[in-house]
C-alpha cells in the first residue's frame, strides 16, 4: 500500500498537470461540439416537430454523453503504468453507458411527445387524437422498459465481476419476453392472421358482408382487427382470426352485381300476368335496375295463400335494397287499388239449420248463471194510492 502510495505521488509530481489539463481541455471541446451541433439540429429541424421535440428531449443527456466519452479518449490514450487507471476507465464506461441508455430513453421519449403534440385533444371531434396518444403512450413506455434494460445489462457486462449477472439479466429479459410471447399468442395469431387476409384477400376495403347477421362495409383494417361499418352507423370490431376460423358472407367478392328478392302473399284467385306486367314496368321506371332480371314466380302455396317471389337485379346492394322497397310498396299498391278483393282473406263457412242434440241437451241442463241473464218476473200495475186530504 506504501508502494502504491509513493508512486501515485511521483505520478502528481510529474504527469497529473498534463493529464487533468488533457482532460480540461476534451470537456471544452466537448461542450463546444454539443453546443453546435444543438443549434446546427434545431435550425435543421425547424419544419419537423417530431424531430425538433427529439432534439430538445436528447439535448441535457447528449451533453454528458459527449462529455464522458471525450473523456474516455483521454483516458485511453493515458499510459497503462499510472495508478488507478484502470479503475478509472472503468468508472468512465459506466458513466458512458448510462449516458447513452439516458439518450435512448429521452429519444424515445421525444418522440413520442412530439406526435402527441400533432393531435391536440382541445377539437370538437378528438376520436382520432385520443387514439394517437394511447398508441403513443404506450409504445413509448414499452420501447423505454427495453431500453432501460438493455442499458443496465450491458453497464453490468462491463462489469468483470458483474459479468456473469449482466448475461442472467438478458437471459431473464430473454426468459420474460418468451412468456410474454405466449401470453399474447392471440396478438400474433391475429398478426398471422392479417399476412393470410393480405396474401389471399377473402375481404377488402369497401366490401359489403353479413357477420353474424349484420350488414355492413369495410371501414377499417388493420393489424388485429377489422371495422366493419354497420347501415345504421354502428361499428362491428372483429379480430382478424375469426374471418380465418369463421364463414361469412361476402357480396362484393368478385362483383358488386346482387340479386334482389321481394316476397308477397296473396289470394289463389289473383292473375299473375297483370302483376308481371306491373312488376316489369315498375323496374322500368326505376333508375337503381340494371335491366338484367326481373322475374315473378309462385314459389309457395299454403292452405290459405300463394307465396309469389319477384328476382330484380342490381350493380350493389344498396340500389339493391331500394329496388326490393320500391317494387314491394308498387306491387302492393297496385294489388290493393286494381284487385283489392285477391289480398290474403281469411275464409269462414257459417251454416243454418238446428244444432246438434248434443249442445241443445247440454244447454238445457246447464243452469243459468245468476245475474241479468236471469228472466225477471212481470211487473204488476199496482192501484193508486188514496189520497188522505
Amino acid at each position: 500500500m506504501q508502494t502504491q502510495w509513493n508512486a501515485l505521488l511521483a505520478w502528481t509530481d510529474s504527469s497529473a498537470l498534463g493529464l487533468l489539463a488533457a482532460a480540461a481541455v476534451a470537456v471544452v471541446l466537448a461542450w463546444i461540439a454539443h453546443r453546435a451541433g444543438a443549434l446546427v439540429l434545431a435550425r435543421v429541424t425547424r419544419g419537423m416537430p417530431v424531430a425538433s421535440t427529439v432534439v430538445r428531449f436528447v439535448r441535457p443527456a447528449a451533453r454528458w454523453w459527449l462529455m464522458f466519452l471525450a473523456l474516455q479518449v483521454v483516458w485511453q490514450g493515458a499510459p497503462d503504468d499510472i495508478p488507478l487507471i484502470g479503475s478509472i476507465r472503468q468508472l468512465n464506461s459506466l458513466l458512458l453507458l448510462a449516458c447513452l441508455t439516458w439518450v435512448g430513453l429521452r429519444a424515445v421519449a421525444g418522440v413520442g411527445q412530439g406526435v402527441v403534440d400533432q393531435h391536440p385533444l382541445n377539437v370538437v371531434d378528438n376520436l382520432h387524437a385520443r387514439r394517437i396518444h394511447t398508441q403513443a403512450k404506450v409504445l413509448s413506455r414499452t420501447v423505454m422498459v427495453v431500453v432501460g434494460l438493455a442499458g443496465v445489462a450491458l453497464m453490468l457486462m462491463s462489469i468483470p465481476g458483474a459479468r456473469q449477472f449482466g448475461a442472467s439479466l438478458l437471459a431473464s429479459a430473454g426468459v420474460v419476453g418468451l412468456v410474454v410471447g405466449m401470453a399474447a399468442q392471440p396478438v400474433f395469431g391475429n398478426l398471422i392472421a392479417g399476412l393470410q387476409l393480405a396474401l389471399a384477400q377473402p375481404i377488402r376495403l369497401d366490401d359489403v358482408l353479413i357477420v353474424q347477421g349484420e350488414w355492413g362495409r369495410v371501414e377499417a383494417i388493420t393489424g388485429t382487427y377489422v371495422v366493419l361499418a354497420i347501415w345504421d352507423q354502428r361499428r362491428l370490431i372483429i379480430p382478424l382470426r375469426w374471418f380465418i376460423e369463421n364463414p361469412f358472407q361476402n357480396w362484393t367478392r368478385t362483383s358488386s352485381d346482387i340479386i334482389g328478392t321481394v316476397f308477397l302473399w296473396v289470394d289463389y284467385r289473383l292473375p299473375l300476368e297483370p302483376l308481371r306486367a306491373e312488376a316489369q314496368r315498375l323496374c322500368e321506371a326505376s333508375p337503381h335496375w340494371d335491366k338484367r332480371l326481373c322475374l315473378l314466380q309462385v314459389t309457395d302455396t299454403t292452405e290459405r295463400t300463394m307465396q309469389l317471389r319477384l328476382l330484380c337485379t342490381a350493380s350493389d346492394s344498396g340500389k339493391a335494397w331500394d329496388l326490393r322497397c320500391f317494387l314491394r310498396e308498387g306491387l302492393i299498391a297496385f294489388i290493393a287499388r286494381e284487385y283489392p278483393e285477391h289480398l290474403p282473406l281469411t275464409r269462414a263457412e257459417l251454416r243454418g239449420g238446428e244444432p246438434p242434440q248434443s249442445v241443445t241437451q247440454g244447454l238445457a241442463e246447464r243452469p243459468l248463471p245468476p245475474g241479468p241473464a236471469q228472466p225477471m218476473p212481470p211487473v204488476q200495475p199496482q192501484p193508486p194510492s188514496p189520497n188522505p186530504v
